[in-house]
């Protein structure tokens, strides 16, 4: 059935019902608009939410951030964050999908919609101006008849008037001869326009409107169906984000199960255990004796209160609890930050002083690598003037020097520190190699002095020592490619020489210095100038 057959006198309801459809269309689309801002709306309102609880995070030097409920939390406001993305994600995919989508096969349908109604009324101006026709004409013939009528009865009524003459006779009959002949004509016109007017009206009612309103019928079952998918995209865009927010629950449960109070325990003591023994008892003073006792030899040993622990104040005594009654709490005292961490209890102290020598032994190591890195530059530019001018890194070795000497004092001196805290001084110590002003190698221990390999100085006997020479290092595994285009004679210690396409592997990439670690098939292995080669590093 369609609207042609069925509807063909109703082009006022078809008019206004696919109207009412286009709107329906906009009406859905302003609803999933709205939804979409309530969406974007819920993600902000996460992120900030995440956020404001988050801001410890940058302060990794916490003592909580080690507890793993803490830990937890961060997780469970990452896995928040990452739920507010796909938040996000729907409001992205309904506002690109159905709203952006609706909207444009929205203005296409009004468009065609126009297109059919106005062939619809060019149809019905078509007709009405025949039926006008026909009417006119229909109008005229009648007239005309009528005209032709009187002109008869006229010229019968003078043709019997015994006082009409011949000639008035005469012109009477050709007046209505003529009258009738006009009515003839106005008859025929109006036959051939009512012929027409049929015609065009049978076109009108069984032809041109049942085929407009069949493409509106079309246009209109086109968009239901187009509608019925954005219902439909409405649910699965949601459905398409499920699994990952179902994986971001998951983390959060995750984050819950990962909690271990016994662990945390554990980070507590580690991290507040003072090392400090508890007090002894406190002897008595017999001042009836005028007799100042001291403490026994068994509490000598055994500091009294804070202010004992920290070698100051030693007569006052030591309480557990902070500074929270003035009727039973004495005045706190707040030790003063040194650089050596002396404010802090032992036990602490020595961690302090272990994590700062691992720092300084990561710079030095730095340090020593630049300086290297410098010298055989400087024994390439020896060898090849039109490579560089040696000259040019005097500023930047003697810098490097200078800052390994100031790292080596402040090395030694941490050492010493933790060494009076009770450390066990297992820190790394690194045999150091830098260039004198020649470009020949110099081997200096940590210390700034020359050392023999083969005899270790007793002092330093608690540090175990490395030879970190290039060629002494396990081989490892080749990061990439690269073509020599260039040739390189490799005259230079450390280097290796290059034939132009000759392809090596990349073992070590440029640190800013200008050379490149390769390594031929035969495990030979030196530095090339990176300016020499293109590289291709594995993906």
């Amino acid at each position: 059935m369609d609207w042609g057959t069925e509807l063909w006198d109703q082009y006022d309801i078809i008019e206004k019902h696919t109207q009412s459809g286009l709107e329906l269309v906009e009406k859905y689309v302003k609803f999933v608009k709205e939804r979409t801002e309530i969406e974007q709306n819920y993600a902000k309102q996460l992120r900030n939410l995440s956020k404001k609880h988050n801001l410890k995070r940058s302060n990794k030097d916490e003592p909580e951030c080690r507890l793993s409920s803490y830990q937890s939390f961060l997780d469970i406001l990452n896995e928040m964050n990452d739920y507010a993305g796909q938040r996000e994600l729907i409001a992205e995919n309904m506002m690109m999908n159905i709203c952006i989508d609706l909207t444009k096969y929205l203005q296409e349908l009004k468009q065609e919609r126009k297109t059919y109604l106005m062939e619809a009324k060019k149809a019905q101006q078509s007709l009405e101006s025949t039926y006008k026709q026909l009417d006119n004409s229909k109008k005229r013939f009648e007239r005309e008849w009528r005209e032709a009528e009187r002109a008869a009865q006229y010229a019968e009524k003078t043709d019997q008037d015994i006082n009409a003459t011949k000639a008035d006779v005469e012109k009477a009959k050709q007046q209505a001869h003529m009258r009738a002949h006009v009515a003839e004509e106005c008859k025929n016109d109006y036959a051939a326009q009512l012929q027409k007017y049929n015609k065009e009206q049978n076109q009108f009612y069984f032809n041109d409107m049942p085929l407009v309103f069949n493409k509106l019928q079309d246009l209109d079952e086109r968009r239901i169906r187009k509608l019925a998918q954005g219902y439909i995209l409405f649910s699965d865009t949601e459905k398409h984000v499920m699994p990952i927010i179902g994986k971001c629950l998951e983390g959060i449960t995750k984050a819950g199960t990962n909690v271990n109070e016994k662990n945390d325990s554990m980070v507590v003591i580690e991290q507040n255990k003072s090392g400090f023994e508890r007090p002894g008892d406190v002897e008595f003073e017999d001042f009836s004796q005028g007799i100042n006792r001291t403490s026994s030899d068994s509490s000598l040993s055994t500091p009294k209160g804070p202010a004992d622990l920290l070698g100051k104040n030693k007569g006052k005594n030591f309480w557990l609890f902070s500074k929270r009654s003035k009727r039973f709490t004495p005045e706190r005292i707040v030790p003063t930050v040194t650089e050596d961490f002396a404010h802090l209890p032992p036990e602490q102290r020595r961690k302090r002083l272990q994590q700062k020598l691992e720092e300084i032994s990561k710079e030095l190591q730095k340090e020593v690598d630049q300086s290297e890195a410098l010298g055989k530059m400087k024994d390439v530019y020896e060898k090849n003037p039109q490579m560089g001018d040696p000259a040019s890194l005097a500023s930047q070795m003697s810098q490097t020097s200078q800052n390994i000497e100031r790292l080596r004092g402040e090395l030694s001196k941490y050492e010493t520190w933790l060494a009076e805290a009770g450390g066990r001084g297992d820190t790394v110590r690194h045999k150091v190699h830098t260039y004198n002003n020649n470009g020949a190698h110099d081997i200096h221990s940590p210390d700034g002095a020359h050392s023999d390999e083969s005899t270790p100085d007793p002092s330093q006997a608690i540090y175990a020592e490395f030879d970190d020479d290039f060629e002494d290092e396990e081989l490892t595994a080749p990061i990439g490619k690269c073509t020599a285009m260039y040739n390189f004679p490799g005259a230079s210690e450390g280097t290796i020489s290059m034939q132009e396409g000759e392809v090596l592997a990349v073992v070590e990439e440029d640190k800013g210095d200008g050379w490149t670690r390769v390594r031929r098939n035969n495990g030979d292995e030196g530095y090339v100038p990176t300016s020499y080669v293109t590289i291709a590093l594995n993906k």
